[in-house]
């Protein structure tokens, strides 16, 4: 197992296969999975959310309903195609092909929620600390950031539960929130 990054390209190829290359939109698990990572919100509205690594836009529709704005990024244009088509109603929503960490320098905004669904495992450990530098810097005082994490055995640059530690321990947010569930885990952070 490599412990670099995976690049744009990895991703592209995935998608090239199969336009849903993890079950989304029909998988019992991802919908049970989108109910928790919502319910850990606890009901909150957010003005602005960056989602990153939205895929098709199935979570990201979800979110939607939360937040007055959303910024949803993704690397592979086919997913964001798929993305924009599902969330074509939905005008507090906005798509754009961005590859974390590289291009968070052109996201120029703040947020009070960022959401990491199942992304942070792709990365290596030294840009998942890098990208929660990012994430704190581009987080509101008070902000939410929301990871959730597949914790089963997996052929990635982490584990699962790894990504996660590094990220809650490079980003200085305080944990206010845990879930473990049998293949996932949830942990909601706040900046202070």
């Amino acid at each position: 197992m490599s412990r670099l990054s995976r690049p744009p390209d990895y991703f592209a190829s995935l998608y090239a296969r199969n336009p849903d290359p993890w079950d989304f939109a029909a998988s019992a698990y991802e919908r049970e999975k989108y109910n928790a990572t919502i319910a850990a919100l606890c009901g909150r509205r957010f003005d602005s959310v960056l989602e990153i690594g939205c895929s098709i836009g199935v979570l990201t529709a979800r979110l939607a309903g939360h937040c007055n704005r959303l910024l949803a990024i993704d690397v592979v244009d086919s997913a964001l195609d798929l993305a924009r088509e599902r969330c074509a109603p939905l005008s507090n929503v906005r798509f754009a092909n961005f590859c974390m960490p590289r291009d968070w320098p052109r996201i120029c905004d703040t947020f009070d929620l960022i959401v990491l669904s199942e992304v942070l495992y792709f990365l290596s450990p030294a840009d998942i600390r890098r990208l929660a530098a990012q994430c704190h810097a581009g987080l509101a005082t008070g902000g939410d950031t929301l990871l959730v994490n597949y914790t089963e055995a997996i052929d990635e640059p982490c584990s699962g539960d790894e990504a996660a530690e590094i990220f809650i321990t490079a980003s200085q947010f305080v944990r206010v929130g845990h879930v473990r569930h049998k293949r996932y885990r949830i942990d909601l952070l706040r900046r202070p």
